[in-house]
């Protein structure tokens, strides 16, 4: 039996459906994490009432830190689901750049932004180590 190389037209509408999905609830925690961090909507007076505990300041600035990398973190996701749905109008999707094979349906529905088979993460990684 002949090996597929790329996924049926339903079956990236099936993925596409899957991606828009994750990547409109990706924008909405993302979008609130910024509204935490920008403090927007907070009639509070945290920031303008005079704190004078070093341990509250230093944990006010690690909670900023946190919510800063979370946002940061939140976007790659958002720029990697949008890299899907390019690879999945240019018919793309599912296909492992190193080794060319079918990334398996389990692991897109998992993880549907991923561009490598666990054989091409190997890869990549002993790649990645004789470069060391």
């Amino acid at each position: 039996m002949e090996e597929k190389l790329r996924y049926s037209d339903e079956e990236l509408q099936e993925f596409k459906q899957l991606v828009v999905e994750k990547l409109e609830k990706a924008k909405v925690e993302y979008d609130e994490i910024m509204d935490i961090l920008m403090n927007r909507g907070g009639n509070d007076v945290v920031d303008t009432s005079p704190t004078y505990k070093i341990l509250e300041e230093g944990s006010a600035v690690q909670s900023k830190e946190e919510l800063t990398s979370m946002a940061a973190r939140q976007l790659k996701f958002i720029q990697g689901l949008k890299g899907a749905l390019e690879r999945i109008e240019n018919k793309t999707y599912g296909v492992c750049r190193i080794t060319g094979k079918l990334i398996p349906k389990e692991r897109l529905r998992a993880v549907p932004h991923a561009t490598l088979t666990i054989e091409g993460k190997q890869i990549e990684k002993q790649r990645q180590e004789a470069m060391k």
